[in-house]
């Protein structure tokens, strides 16, 4: 009996232990709707994150970023509001806008001028190796050499 009361003792240890840390880690996650915002701000603890990707553990910044996002949320501030307040306080350089099409079609841009400068790179400098110059070829056996006279005489009528 002892022993079951051991084990029975050490799996609610184990279970208590994990709701706490699942808890603790539920309550700092972020909501979406923080995340969204916190994703067009660029954290400034000096990584190139932004406030809702900094994966610097206690970050100086990404953290109480997030605590004043949601503070504003739920004021009733908008995105666009939220952002602004935060460019105003940290300047321009914390603002990340979205990408655009120009973003998008510059690295296919530029790998397709790549492969074509390569392409005519490759065309200008290769040049195939000439076959070696056989000279005339001696016909030695005689079936051979009378189906060449044939294909002479075949050719002299055709002038």
């Amino acid at each position: 009996m002892p022993g079951k009361m051991r084990r029975f003792k050490s799996s609610l240890l184990i279970l208590v232990v994990a709701v706490a840390a699942l808890a603790q880690t539920a309550s700092e996650k972020p909501s979406v709707d923080v995340r969204r915002v916190g994703a067009r701000l660029q954290c400034q603890c000096g990584c190139k994150d932004s406030v809702a990707t900094c994966s610097m553990l206690e970050c100086h910044f990404s953290k109480p970023a997030k605590e004043r996002i949601a503070q504003m949320q739920a004021v009733g501030m908008n995105d666009e509001q939220i952002v602004q307040a935060f460019v105003r306080d940290y300047g321009i350089a914390i603002y990340l806008a979205p990408p655009n099409a120009f973003g998008w079609i510059v690295p296919y841009a530029v790998a397709g001028l790549g492969m074509a400068l390569c392409l005519l790179f490759v065309r200008k400098y290769y040049k195939p190796k000439p076959m070696a110059d056989l000279g005339v070829i001696d016909v030695d056996d005689p079936e051979l050499a009378k189906y060449q006279e044939q294909i002479e005489k075949d050719t002299a009528n055709l002038d």
